[in-house]
């Protein structure tokens, strides 16, 4: 297992440089001058030339990235031309909100999708398949700024239920300085207001963004329990007279849940940076909706560093899924292992 994990954090750390390198020469040949736009249209020549200066824009091009690449060893991901504060400041200030929506979307679509998908494959052909399959359907057809329009509307301004707009009722004052979270943050702090007002915050962008993951794992879970119930062990074992709740939730769930947790973690990586739509309509204050406003001014450092922190959660979002897969089906180890 130690040789299995260690040689695929290699493999996604060359990846991750690879993304790095790759981010970078796209950021420098995008048309535009950076120090033009972070200036403005009223700044002279010379205040441009002086910009370009001091962001190393002259500097040959292999010097740029080295200087870049020794920078990111340190942790240092230049200067934001948007907010004029280090780049690393802005997303690590931004970065919570966003760990916080997916964190709850993810959640969402584990505690919805698969319960669904082992259902729907118990029943099949029955008419709670048929539903479900029709909601699935309807969950991943719908494009996400459609849903969260349709929630503001039904949720907040027929019935006043939830609020659309932030994380945080005006009128409360907190701030989650321990972890970032605020859910997490308010119950260490023994703030049941903050909890439920921050909760009631994050319950309508979060179902928003799930939809889409909920209907297409609760579709992979379904036709992966109906291949493993066909197997012959599962066969077997029910010919033992070992019963269907044992049989489905300790044989086929363990088998079949190879699939749809690769499509949950890479789900989880994707929507730290493509959340910005819901964000956007919601008003949250994530790294997504950053990410927008720094590539619509052409700040490179800020652009490159919301890109690899994407990346930084895809490596971590796969060695996850490569431990638990590991965990569960040992045939991964091995293959490795004969590999090696």
């Amino acid at each position: 297992m130690t040789l299995y994990l260690t040689k695929r954090a290699l493999s996604l750390l060359m990846v991750l440089l690879g993304l790095a390198v790759v981010i970078f020469i796209i950021a420098r040949i995008v048309p535009g001058d950076p120090a033009r736009i972070a200036l403005g249209p009223l700044a002279t020549a010379t205040q441009v030339e002086q910009l370009r200066q001091t962001m190393g824009l002259n500097d040959p091009f292999h010097i740029q990235l080295w200087h870049y690449l020794s920078g990111l060893a340190s942790g240092d991901l230049g200067k934001s031309l948007l907010t004029s504060r280090p780049v690393m400041d802005d997303i690590l200030q931004a970065l919570p909100a966003t760990f916080e929506l997916v964190l709850a979307t993810i959640i969402l679509q584990v505690c919805i999708s698969i319960p669904l998908g082992v259902l729907a494959a118990h029943y099949r052909d029955t008419w709670i398949d048929n539903v479900s399959r029709i909601v699935s359907l309807i969950g991943v057809v719908t494009p996400g700024f459609v849903l969260a329009i349709i929630l503001q509307l039904l949720a907040s301004y027929y019935f006043q239920l939830f609020p659309v707009t932030g994380r945080l009722s005006p009128g409360i004052d907190f701030k989650a300085t321990t972890t970032g979270l605020l859910l997490i943050d308010s119950v260490i702090a023994g703030r049941g207001d903050v909890f439920l007002d921050a909760w009631r915050h994050l319950f309508l962008p979060s179902i928003a963004l799930a939809a889409g993951g909920i209907g297409q794992v609760m579709r992979i879970t379904r036709s992966s329990m109906i291949e493993v119930g066909s197997r012959d062990f599962i066969e077997a074992a029910r010919a033992y007279g070992i019963p269907e709740r044992v049989v489905t939730f300790r044989y086929m769930l363990r088998v079949a849940s190879v699939a749809p947790l690769t499509i949950l973690g890479l789900e989880f990586a994707s929507l730290i940076g493509n959340a910005f739509v819901v964000e956007f309509v919601f008003s949250w204050p994530g790294i997504a909706s950053y990410g927008v406003r720094t590539i619509l001014q052409k700040d490179l450092n800020a652009v490159i560093g919301v890109v690899l922190v994407s990346g930084v959660f895809f490596v971590i979002a796969n060695l996850t899924i490569d431990a638990l897969l590991g965990f569960i089906d040992p045939r991964h180890r091995i293959r490795e292992g004969q590999r090696a």
